[in-house]
């Protein structure tokens, strides 16, 4: 089964967080973790001027495509625009959408949501700590498996 994380890279602590991720998530046996930090060197990009975001774009868009679920990050005050485009094309392709948010504020539409409801409604489950989630997709590996 190889999962695709989606979250934001932009700070230190953000990329920590996701590669430890990366690092439970690729732990369960019959599980490939797949993350956009791995995807890309950190001095290439700017070598590559304009055509960066064009690679960053693709290299994604290839990694959603490759994968047989997606894992959206949904902490903080709104959901990073990458993640949240991430998880609503893995939607459009039918793929499933599993988020994570550790953030105790809401930041939805509504009283009864976590986050937009464009992006909740796109998530089959929402988990709201690490654990949970790396235990519910170890039973899913095992029934993949199977």
């Amino acid at each position: 089964m190889r999962v695709y994380l989606a979250g934001p890279l932009f700070s230190l602590a953000e990329r920590r967080f996701m590669a430890r991720l990366r690092d439970q998530v690729g732990a369960l046996p019959g599980v490939v973790a797949l993350w956009p930090g791995d995807f890309f060197e950190g001095d290439d990009l700017p070598a590559m001027g304009a055509t960066a975001k064009e690679h960053i774009f693709r290299g994604c868009l290839a990694g959603v495509d490759g994968c047989d679920l997606v894992v959206a990050v949904l902490d903080g005050a709104q959901v990073d625009d990458g993640t949240a485009f991430e998880a609503g094309y893995a939607h459009a392709r039918g793929l499933p959408v599993w988020g994570l948010r550790t953030d105790f504020r809401v930041a939805g539409d509504t009283v009864h949501s976590l986050v937009n409801c464009m992006i909740e409604c796109a998530c089959a489950r929402i988990f709201r700590d690490e654990a949970s989630l790396v235990d519910a997709m170890a039973a899913l590996a095992v029934k993949t498996e199977a």
